[in-house]
């Protein structure tokens, strides 16, 4: 297979999947959605070790993503996008004002939106009610703040956000979810088996639970550009393989995701055959 169709490292993606979401029914929790998500979104400098995306947040939008992980420090009252204590040229305001921009142009799409603290010695006291600042002047009304999961139709147009606070419930709790995350990597072979068995957990328990599978890592031996290639490939070759057997995937999570594994992954909510999930116009896709 072109290794192509499941990594790409080049400035724009191949491929455009801006309204993917448009024909799914508004009945469906987004737990039964299977949906393609980035790493580390912003993170877009820093050389090797650190990059672990080419495309800008607008392209990745565009080509169909919709799950972003946002990595912030307070900074002078401002959240500004880091990845480790690399500065990715970023703040949040930035990353609420272009996603908020996509959801106004595709209102029937939504965007799971992690939002971590990164790296504090300690947690930031004032981290949470500095979120709740920015949900409030600069979210516009459409971010959904609940602790339960939505339905697609009531997270239309929205921000649906993903968070890991001590003592602020300002969205989902991330520490409620079922997450495969063993970013630190000894081999791509290990890697590749963690990714599968969390991928077949995804399909196989409650799907009441939102599933959140990383392909990404990083190691001694390798890096996450070098990783995804090998991860990527791998993910992409065993999702085609499964096509057509009404699997659900969750979120799968990735560095340097290729125009195809991203239509793979969106394309499989067209076959879970579940009175749930009616399927979508394919020319939607």
């Amino acid at each position: 297979m072109d290794q192509t169709e499941s990594f790409d490292n080049s400035p724009q993606p191949a491929a455009s999947l801006p309204d993917w979401m448009a024909d799914l029914p508004d009945h469906l929790t987004i737990s039964r959605i299977s949906i393609p998500g980035t790493h580390d979104t912003m993170s877009l400098f820093g050389g090797s070790n650190l990059r672990c995306q080419s495309w800008p947040l607008e392209a990745q939008l565009e080509a169909g993503i919709r799950f972003l992980d946002i990595r912030c420090k307070l900074e002078d009252g401002h959240f500004l996008i880091y990845h480790l204590n690399t500065y990715q040229e970023a703040d949040f305001s930035t990353v609420l004002k272009v996603t908020l921009s996509f959801l106004r142009q595709h209102s029937r799409e939504t965007v799971l939106m992690r939002i971590k603290e990164e790296l504090p010695l300690f947690p930031h006291s004032d981290f949470g009610s500095r979120l709740r600042r920015y949900k409030d002047e600069e979210g516009q009304g459409r971010i959904w703040d609940k602790e339960t999961i939505p339905t697609l139709g009531e997270a239309r147009g929205m921000i649906v956000i993903l968070e890991e606070l001590e003592n602020e419930i300002l969205g989902v709790s991330y520490e409620e979810l079922s997450v495969g995350d063993s970013w630190h990597v000894l081999s791509a072979d290990s890697k590749w088996d963690r990714v599968w068995e969390h991928l077949d957990v995804a399909d196989t328990t409650s799907h009441a639970t939102l599933h959140l599978t990383f392909c990404s890592g990083n190691g001694l031996f390798t890096n996450p550009e070098e990783l995804a290639q090998n991860i990527n490939q791998r993910c992409y070759e065993h999702l085609r393989t499964q096509a057509g057997k009404g699997r659900q995937w969750g979120v799968v999570i990735m560095d340097f995701p290729g125009a195809g594994l991203i239509k793979t992954i969106v394309e499989s909510n067209l076959e879970t055959g579940n009175d749930d999930t009616a399927a979508p116009n394919p020319e939607a896709l």
